[in-house]
């Protein structure tokens, strides 16, 4: 079956929360280095009752990828124009859909009138992000124990 990008919805929480958790600890170490307190500042928001929380912000949209009815992914944007989350299941790694979400929230944000879209990557995924035309945008920033790469990209023109 095919993969499918939808607005999440709350019967989607537990497995957007397993998915966010298990792509930070197992795909994300070189950010985190495995360091227990980092790990868990990143990992905080992201327990059921966490995402149910994102779920219910007027300022984010959130979407998940699935296929054969099997969270794989979960992506969000702001309506202040950022890519907030883009996190694939470790088992979906190099599967084509971390792409296909990043495709996903450009054309949201375009949708919400954006020509210009900012995010923060780790240092796992910023290649990934410069592969897809998304450029460095000021210096690192650290946060919930790991370190930033603020980035932008031009949507349209």
């Amino acid at each position: 079956m095919s993969l499918r990008i939808r607005s999440a919805r709350v019967e989607d929480v537990p497995a957007m929360s397993r998915v966010l958790i298990a792509s930070i600890t197992e795909l994300c170490g070189p950010d985190h280095r495995n360091e227990p307190e980092a790990l868990a500042a990143w990992t905080a928001n992201k327990s059921v009752n966490g995402v149910a929380s994102m779920l219910e912000n007027a300022k984010l949209r959130l979407f998940v990828a699935e296929r054969n009815g099997e969270v794989l992914a979960v992506g969000g944007v702001t309506l202040d124009g950022e890519v907030a989350l883009n996190y694939v299941a470790p088992q979906a790694r190099f599967g084509g859909i971390s792409k296909a979400m990043l495709v996903r929230l450009e054309a949201e944000l375009v949708a919400l009138g954006f020509a210009e879209a900012q995010l923060e990557s780790t240092a796992t995924a910023r290649r990934f992000y410069q592969a897809a035309g998304w450029l460095a945008d000021g210096p690192q920033a650290s946060g919930r124990g790991v370190n930033g790469y603020p980035m932008r990209k031009q949507l349209l023109g």
